[in-house]
């Protein structure tokens, strides 16, 4: 994509209204553009990664063996009303009136809806377990909405549930889903730490947050400091994460068997980007979800859920991968993986290498952004350091002469001098 035609509007200060990193850097860049208070805009640039992160996400359902849908994002009171949290979940549920005087509400999340689908469409427990997933937008009406996407009233989620005929069953979903979040926030540069937790408006007695480590977070982590570690490695040692302390302030256990020394017990704040719950017949019950067991008879079902906050986790992954000049993508999520820089447009010698180099890497399956604009150095590389691209590869018309391009390592800062060659050797191979 040539930048001279990209919808790139990006801003020079810093807006007033941001208050974190993020925020800020989101709106700088170019990413989103605000609609109404906590509901946004997804600009091209944001957009692109909002799919790339959407895209990991499922592919690791999918590799779990959960299965996509579709559900609305408006549904029917009546199911709320029949599992009884119609009344319980409070103004941030967004109720609507249709012209028929029909009471409908725009989805907070969807254990109902799932429940009874399921209800009405299985019937024995040779057709489970089942783990059924959908990424859709959800509304919440937050009474301050802050914080940009880290803390907006729509915003896209992926949530999953699971069907099991016993608590065995559902235990094994649940570490399923487990692993999958492990292995899905690795594939995006994090380090998730995986917290006991309460359960609050979903429900159930078997819960854990996935944390990422942020100044700007919401609540107070407590974990051993080898998460840390096993993070470094880039691998996902589950077992070894599993027997490792973490929890969330308010399931802080001083006395646990498995706390680490003072040494190695680390406090930090952290930004929660997923959840998992297992409730048990929390929803089957009231809402009659049975199906037949071995012996013929009903067998109420047993339920767990599983979120990701989809865009919540563009924002968290700019807090903690950032610097004073701007976003640092992981290349696994970023827009672009190169930003392909020509010093000089107009220049016959820099826009016929930059044109070239821009056609065999777009070939090669290389997403390339090309600042082919007729504006200052200094103006170019404000803009590739604030968008955050992986690779910046710079063609000028004094490393021409010399038979060189300048590429750019934006997370390590590092600079090479190579070959157009062996550039394109290193960003292709």
């Amino acid at each position: 994509m040539r930048l001279s035609v990209y919808f790139l509007p990006t801003l020079k200060e810093n807006p007033a209204e941001a208050q974190i990193v993020s925020h800020r850097l989101m709106l700088r860049a170019g990413l989103v553009r605000q609609s109404a208070a906590g509901i946004y805009s997804w600009l091209p640039l944001g957009h692109r990664v909002l799919r790339k992160i959407e895209q990991i996400v499922r592919e690791e359902q999918d590799a779990a063996g959960a299965q996509e849908m579709l559900m609305p994002t408006i549904q029917p009171a009546e199911l709320w009303q029949e599992s009884g949290r119609y009344d319980d979940y409070g103004k941030e549920m967004l109720r609507i009136t249709d012209r028929h005087e029909r009471e409908m509400l725009y989805g907070p999340t969807n254990e109902e809806l799932i429940t009874a689908i399921f209800r009405d469409n299985v019937k024995s427990y040779r057709d489970l377990p089942k783990i059924l997933y959908h990424i859709q937008w959800k509304f919440r009406d937050e009474v301050r909405p802050r914080f940009g996407v880290m803390r907006g009233r729509e915003f896209l989620m992926k949530d999953s549930y699971s069907f099991d005929i016993d608590y065995e069953g559902a235990k094994r979903s649940y570490d399923i889903m487990y692993r999958a979040y492990l292995k899905t926030f690795a594939r995006m540069g994090l380090t998730a730490i995986p917290v006991r937790a309460d359960s609050g408006a979903i429900g159930g007695d078997m819960s854990h947050e996935f944390q990422i480590l942020a100044e700007t977070g919401e609540s107070v982590v407590y974990y051993d400091a080898a998460f840390e570690d096993l993070g470094k490695t880039g691998e996902v040692d589950i077992e070894a994460m599993r027997g490792l302390y973490a929890a969330a302030e308010e399931k802080h256990d001083p006395n646990a068997p498995n706390l680490p020394p003072p040494e190695r017990l680390r406090t930090h704040r952290g930004i929660e980007v997923g959840h998992i719950f297992y409730f048990g017949t929390k929803y089957s019950t009231p809402m009659n979800a049975t199906v037949a067991g071995p012996d013929g008879e009903p067998v109420v079902i047993e339920m767990g859920s599983y979120g990701i906050g989809v865009s919540r986790l563009v924002g968290a992954i700019i807090e903690a991968s950032h610097d004073d000049a701007g976003i640092i993508w992981p290349e696994s999520v970023a827009p672009f993986k190169v930003g392909l820089v020509n010093l000089k447009a107009g220049d016959g010698a820099c826009d016929a290498a930059s044109d070239d180099l821009y056609r065999v890497l777009s070939e090669s399956g290389i997403e390339v952004l090309y600042d082919d604009r007729d504006e200052r150095a200094g103006v170019k590389f404000n803009t590739m350091d604030l968008i955050g691209l992986p690779y910046q590869l710079v063609v000028g018309p004094k490393g021409l002469a010399a038979g060189h391009v300048e590429l750019k390592n934006r997370r390590t800062g590092e600079r090479q001098e190579l070959s157009i060659e062996s550039a394109l050797a290193r960003l292709t191979g």
